[in-house]
């Protein structure tokens, strides 16, 4: 066995017993190895062999992982500000709302359809999304972002859409769909989404090659930055952490590559020796940070006697000196120490038409701005149609039932009826906004006799005044379309 393996770890290609011969082997060894020694006498190369090398599988293979990485992992999308696990979680949820709480482990079970990478993904992303607090309602132990305290099993878990998602999220008229991974089912490619959730919520992803982070910023902020853009004004739109502390934004640049924030905890003097934490850098937790403290304290670049940590709903780190340290004394110490300063390297990197891009928060804002009025614009001219469909229905119903053209109908073939129907009609239409159709005529003539009886004309004229001034409102928002997106924003507000 030792002298098998020996042969077969010496041999640079190794070969099956009905492969090739050995002279073979040792062909394709030296074309690896010494490929001058295939020439022949004249220089020519001798005939091409059928080998793979290893390195070419490798490149290639290599080439497809960090692509699909990049693109379908750990960059979120520009449309919607979404990775793909995000996206197929919101559109699990979408399907299964009914108003009420679902269990998480539902949620992730129905997500599987569209996700082929494992429950355990799911739920940790689902639990990140919850988190942000803004797209998910949550009911139960969703964890704790303070103090870093995981959340229950997704069997004891609840969560709904927040009424914010549905309004800002979802449009399906407007979305683009594609085939799930075993074409089973149907999944959005990305989300019509009339809002910046990547500002809003913050990313972070590491891809092969590249890497992004984006800091979340403030809700409020972010819409009255973007009405000032659909004004035309300059913005410059600065990072918000949920942790809370004391930011250096100075050198933010925009969340572009090369910029940087300072940010501090926010630290008050109970007593002469006595300090408490009240608020955390971002990325930290209070387990985190008092692990910090007390890794200074044995290095002796600070001096503690104790340290509590009360954290409940809100932060609370109790910092006990020695009697021979003051509060004013350690605090630079902290900070220069500890993670009670820490400093935060932005890097925007989004995905937008299909490749990645380098990106400022504020360019980001921009382009949301345009693509949610052309959204709103989208949503606009579809339910014009609708309206004005609605309305043409409304108008030749009533045509063809008050002047009774359906009593000419006795002894023709239905061909016959609906030639008839259309000669009838001419005298009637000339205000439709457009022509009557074979299409319009059959849903006539499959008008049930009860509702003819029961026709009331003052109702149906009361309806198509009600289509008009709809009709007449959509119209209005259009031609006011940068008024209505200001509009939008503030309802959302």
């Amino acid at each position: 066995m030792s002298d098998q393996k020996k042969d077969s770890d010496s041999s640079p290609v190794n070969s099956s017993d009905e492969g090739e011969s050995k002279d073979e082997v040792k062909e394709v060894a030296i074309r690896r190895f010494d490929p001058e020694a295939l020439l022949t006498d004249d220089g020519a190369e001798r005939e091409e062999d059928d080998a793979i090398y290893v390195d070419d599988m490798y490149g290639d293979w290599f080439l497809d992982y960090a692509s699909y990485v990049i693109l379908e992992r750990a960059v979120p999308h520009a449309d919607d500000g979404l990775k793909p696990v995000q996206r197929r979680i919101l559109h699990s949820m979408r399907e299964l709302e009914d108003g009420r709480y679902n269990k998480v482990a539902n949620v992730i079970g129905n997500t599987m359809k569209y996700h082929p990478h494992g429950d355990a993904s799911i739920g940790d992303a689902m639990i990140q999304l919850g988190q942000k607090d803004l797209l998910i309602d949550m009911q139960g132990n969703w964890g704790n972002l303070l103090t870093g305290d995981s959340a229950a099993a997704p069997r004891y878990i609840e969560a709904r859409l927040t009424p914010f998602a549905l309004e800002v999220v979802f449009s399906p008229k407007v979305t683009e769909w594609a085939s799930s991974y075993d074409g089973r089912n149907k999944e959005p490619v990305t989300f019509p989404v009339k809002f910046p959730l990547l500002l809003a919520q913050g990313a972070e992803g590491i891809a092969v090659g590249l890497s992004t982070k984006i800091l979340p910023h403030n809700f409020i902020e972010i819409l009255d930055a973007l009405t000032d853009a659909l004004r035309k004004n300059p913005i410059n739109l600065l990072p918000d952490f949920h942790q809370g502390g004391i930011a250096d934004c100075t050198d933010y640049n925009g969340g572009a590559r090369g910029g940087r924030v300072r940010v501090r905890a926010r630290i008050e003097k109970v007593k002469k020796h006595l300090l408490k934490v009240t608020e955390i850098p971002f990325g930290t937790t209070t387990t985190s940070l008092i692990d910090s403290i007390l890794s200074a304290n044995d290095k002796s670049k600070i001096k503690i006697s104790k340290i509590e940590d009360n954290t409940a709903e809100f932060v609370e780190i109790m910092i006990h000196l020695p009697s021979t340290v003051s509060a004013e004394d350690i605090l630079p110490a902290l900070y220069a120490f500890t993670d009670c300063e820490i400093s935060i390297s932005p890097n925007a990197c989004i995905i937008e038409e299909n490749e990645p891009k380098f990106i400022t928060v504020n360019e980001m804002l921009k382009n949301n701005t345009d693509d949610t009025v052309r959204l709103l614009k989208m949503e606009l001219d579809i339910k014009l149609g609708e309206l004005q469909e609605q309305w043409h229905h409304s108008s030749l119903e009533k045509i063809f039932i008050e002047n009774k053209i359906y009593i000419e109908f006795d002894g023709k073939t239905y061909e016959e009826a609906i030639e008839v129907t259309h000669e009838l009609l001419k005298p009637h239409i000339k205000h439709l906004v457009r022509a009557v159709t074979d299409e319009d005529v059959v849903r006539l003539l499959e008008i049930k006799m009860r509702r003819i009886t029961k026709h009331d004309g003052d109702k149906a004229d009361t309806y198509i005044v009600s289509l008009q001034d709809q009709i007449a409102e959509v119209n209005n928002k259009l031609a006011n379309l940068i008024e209505y997106a200001i509009e939008y924003f503030k309802n959302l507000k």
